[in-house]
């Protein structure tokens, strides 16, 4: 039987290869990985991930799951919140993100009610309702298998607790999109090169975020994985958008 296949970018691959692919990707710009954040968006990430967490509603003694925690952006903000009767779990799929990730947090004295576990999306190694909330910042769109993800991650939410998605979409302002993909499929690319030394990487960011489902699209993803009252917030016109879901 032929294997499935699914999109690498603007590429079809085998399944089982997107996952070796988008391995390489981070492994490649972990160590720029912040410094590229700003370039690209200007700064304007901070803004968006500060939103995030307001809408995660974090509260003393709650536990968090950040998945796709990367450099631990999210996880700095939620440790203070959750205080030391809580816990942050820093998931990622790539161990090169989780390292810097950890150093960083070290760096700045915070580590004692942070955890880091390499995991997969799609399969979480958690029990079931074992989170508060559970965050995904421009994570899920390199996922394979999105609404096995999404399932896992409604399974691991306690009774209450919410899912935010935060992640890159489809602009909704008149006259954004053309300056949008121009910005994307040239500029990007180069600054990838001049700054990160891998353009190609960045290649692959610009069209990962084209093949990522619309507002609409992923709303429904999320109430088919079994989560409900789900909207979604678009931010700067659509460029990025937060997605919120709830396990009642």
């Amino acid at each position: 039987m032929a294997e499935k296949s699914t999109h690498f970018g603007y590429q079809q691959v085998d399944w089982e290869e997107k996952q070796r692919r988008v391995a390489g990707v981070f492994d490649s710009v972990a160590h720029n990985y912040d410094l590229m954040n700003d370039v690209m968006s200007f700064g304007i990430h901070r803004l968006w991930k500060r939103f995030t967490i307001e809408q995660c509603a974090a509260r003393p003694g709650q536990r968090i799951l950040d998945l796709a925690g990367g450099t631990g952006d999210l996880a700095a903000k939620l440790s203070p919140r959750v205080g030391p009767r809580g816990a942050v779990v820093v998931g990622d799929i790539n161990a090169s993100m989780l390292n810097v990730g950890r150093a960083r947090l070290l760096d700045k004295g915070i580590s004692g009610n942070l955890e880091f576990v390499q995991a997969n999306a799609e399969s979480l190694p958690f029990p079931a309702a074992s989170f508060d909330c559970v965050t995904i910042a421009f994570g899920l769109r390199n996922v394979t298998d999105k609404p096995k993800a999404l399932a896992s991650m409604q399974r691991v939410l306690k009774p209450g607790g919410r899912l935010l998605i935060l992640e890159f979409s489809h602009p909704v302002l008149p006259g954004v999109k053309h300056a949008y993909d121009a910005y994307s499929f040239k500029l990007l690319p180069l600054l990838g090169r001049l700054i990160a030394g891998d353009e190609g990487s960045y290649r692959y960011l610009a069209e990962s975020i084209r093949m990522h489902p619309g507002q609409r699209e992923l709303t429904q993803m999320m109430q088919a994985a079994g989560l409900e009252d789900c909207d979604y917030h678009n931010l700067s016109g659509g460029i990025v958008a937060l997605h919120r879901g709830f396990r009642y």
